[in-house]
């Protein structure tokens, strides 16, 4: 993986709140509560609030359902880090947002991968969105570069 795709994904992983907690992320629950096998995705639905429940699990908050159908098209047999990775990295990959992430295109690859990840700016689902700056910030710090 080269640096700009790993510090992406650890934007990523700072925006959904999880970075540095547990095993750096990969083993947190929605609403920070912790799992200890990765056997395969924990799919335990946590209720947030009065309008929102989740099963979003790991490093990059992956609900369940999704883990199911990218484990089977990636011929993934658990939810290790290196699962979690590879899954992060198809939807980014299925949004044709790689190609900008290995060019320093920051925003413009935010732009395409919004909707997957609510923390994300602009991605619209009424949950708090971090700021471009924030996460700018986040992406330099762990190694990435701009175009």
């Amino acid at each position: 993986m080269n640096a700009n795709r790993k510090a992406f994904l650890d934007m990523i992983a700072v925006s959904e709140g999880t970075k540095g907690k547990g095993a750096d992320g990969y083993n947190v629950i929605v609403g920070g509560k912790l799992f200890y096998s990765y056997a395969t995705h924990p799919n335990k639905l946590v209720h947030i609030n009065a309008h929102l429940e989740s099963t979003a699990a790991g490093r990059y908050q992956l609900l369940y359902r999704f883990f199911v159908a990218y484990a089977k098209q990636l011929g993934l047999h658990d939810f290790s880090p290196a699962s979690q990775d590879a899954i992060a990295i198809q939807q980014i990959k299925e949004r044709n947002a790689l190609e900008d992430i290995d060019h320093g295109r920051f925003e413009q690859a935010i732009g395409k991968i919004r909707n997957i990840w609510a923390s994300l700016p602009g991605a619209g689902y009424g949950q708090h969105e971090n700021t471009y700056s924030a996460l700018r910030m986040a992406y330099i710090q762990f190694g990435g570069t701009l175009a």
